[in-house]
């Protein structure tokens, strides 16, 4: 548990995302700057400057109504077809799925929705007719000249 949520600080710093891990961990420096998420040097360059801002109170509490509005304000700019599908990924309603994570590019939010089958009112498709094609000899393809015909002989020479 402790190298999961240590591997999930790694992810938010390497991010840029320390101000929503909060200042007890950039006080504590207990991030890890092994060179592997960026280089050693950045890290703790980084990871300095986000202990000084926690002391100095610099990191903003995460409001989640606020995350909230602002999701469904987005949600509002979609064309009015997919408003309610977007509010409902957004909100975690319906049959919406989480998968992904920070590390791989991002979280996926997806929602199935159930679209029901075209009525019955339209006719159904006519069997195709089989009929059978005449016996002719092919034309020639497209683009070609047609098979020349064989030289001809040269004559024979008259007798004399």
């Amino acid at each position: 548990m402790k190298s999961a949520v240590r591997s999930c600080l790694a992810v938010l710093a390497a991010a840029g995302g320390l101000s929503a891990v909060g200042p007890a961990l950039a006080q504590t420096g207990s991030l890890p700057c092994d060179g592997v998420m960026q280089d050693r040097a950045a890290c703790l360059r980084e990871r300095g400057a986000a202990a000084q801002t926690a002391r100095q109170g610099g990191f903003p509490k995460v409001d989640e109504a606020q995350l909230r509005q602002n999701a469904l304000a987005r949600c509002a700019r979609q064309p009015p077809a997919d408003q309610a599908a977007c509010e409902q990924r957004v909100l975690g309603t319906g049959q919406t799925t989480f998968t992904g994570s920070v590390l791989g590019g991002g979280v996926i939010r997806m929602t199935e929705t159930p679209v029901p089958a075209p009525s019955s009112s339209m006719a159904p498709m006519p069997a195709p007719s089989v009929t059978p094609m005449p016996a002719t000899r092919p034309a020639p393809m497209p683009g070609q000249a047609p098979m020349p015909m064989p030289m001809p002989r040269p004559m024979p020479a008259p007798s004399q």
